[in-house]
């Protein structure tokens, strides 16, 4: 096992800070106790998801794998980068003022700024680790989550967006392109928003086919959103119908986002995860098991090799099955590291996959970007 751990490692960046937002209990995500209910539900992100993603990297059979380092808070004006000021100076007001809830579900407590900070400084630093040469592969296990955070506001249980902060310090860092891949199960619209008129940026989401929620998540997520400017055709939207699965997820990626990358060359890849798309989470109504998520890590693998070198930085995003998202993680990572057997076997997964709408989605999907997408024209 040392021979083998000695070539395939991942350098996980955390901080137990993080576990200190708190984000209450009530009817899910809303915070109300409407006074007829006996048991109320903690919200859907809470500490106890990351508690066991923390601790099935420390003792689940990829331990060996993992190298743990220190994750440190965000400075202030690290966060300007992507941040609009103004908004930055709303939410250190906020949490000066005891907290408050900022959009629907998403609650800054006291505690919640400073594990904000730690996320997103943790996330920097994990990408600053790969930037200085240290390691290929790093994973950023942070919370609160941050793929909704638009550069002028809250979205989605997200405050700040740490993966935008990590693309925007990897092109200062003199990476030419980058390339997001979110397969969180709601649409990344945070970071798709924050680099919507650049060309530098390849911004890639499969989510389930939500549309808006909301004044906080204006974005459908839908395929005819494309960018803007020099960006339009650098945002690409995969809507997937509800109860997609592995079979599906795999299709989408190989039809859709392995073509994608390779026109577009990066040289940097950001995997944007979260285990919501799973088959048993409560936020999500995908069906991916252990099996599709580690196809997935297995594929964003092959693309690193052959255009960033190797080089994937991976930030945890949504997940809130307590114990099934642990698991799905623990997949994702061994694809990533490309293991040729599978460490941990399914406990749970058993929903059958019928992929044929998904499938012609896809196709239609492929069809449209293929006319409408320039650099994607003759794929």
């Amino acid at each position: 096992m040392a021979s083998a751990c000695s070539n395939k490692m991942i350098d996980v960046f955390w901080h137990e800070g993080m576990l200190n937002h708190e984000t209450g209990k009530g009817v899910f995500d809303s915070g109300i106790d409407p006074g007829f209910l006996d048991v109320l539900e903690k919200h859907p992100e809470n500490s106890d998801r990351i508690k066991n993603m923390v601790s099935i990297l420390q003792k689940g059979p990829i331990s060996p794998y993992i190298s743990w380092q220190h994750g440190r808070p965000a400075q202030v004006n690290e966060l300007l980068s992507f941040h609009a000021p103004e908004y930055i100076d709303e939410l250190i007001e906020a949490d000066k003022q005891g907290g408050k809830m900022i959009c629907a579900g998403t609650f800054l407590n006291p505690g919640s700024w400073d594990a904000a900070l730690l996320a997103a400084g943790t996330t920097l630093s994990a990408m600053k680790h790969i930037l200085d040469g240290h390691g290929k592969l790093a994973y950023a296990l942070v919370r609160p989550p941050g793929h909704h955070a638009q550069p002028k506001q809250a979205d989605g249980y997200c405050f700040l967006n740490n993966a935008g902060l990590a693309v925007q310090l990897a092109l200062d860092s003199g990476c030419k392109k980058v390339t997001v891949i979110d397969i969180d199960v709601h649409y990344g619209n945070g970071t798709a928003e924050g680099f919507y008129r650049t060309d530098k940026v390849l911004t890639v989401s499969l989510h389930m086919n939500h549309g808006s929620w909301g004044p906080s998540h204006p974005q459908n997520g839908s395929v005819g959103e494309l960018g803007e400017g020099e960006g339009y055709g650098y945002n690409l939207n995969i809507p997937l119908p509800n109860g997609t699965g592995d079979r599906g997820y795999g299709y989408a990626m190989k039809e859709l986002v392995v073509p994608a990358v390779h026109k577009f060359e990066p040289d940097m890849i950001v995997l944007v995860v979260g285990q919501d798309s799973s088959a048993f989470d409560p936020n999500g109504r995908q069906c991916l098991t252990m099996d599709g998520y580690r196809d997935i890590g297995r594929i964003v693998h092959s693309l690193a090799n052959k255009h960033s070198g190797g080089q994937i930085l991976i930030v945890q995003e949504g997940g809130y099955h307590i114990t099934y998202s642990a698991y799905c993680l623990h997949a994702m990572l061994e694809g990533v590291l490309d293991l040729p057997q599978p460490q941990l076997c399914d406990p749970i997964a058993y929903y059958p996959e019928d992929e044929a709408f998904a499938v012609e989605l896809i196709e239609a999907t492929r069809k449209y970007h293929k006319e409408a997408v320039p650099f994607l024209k003759g794929t």
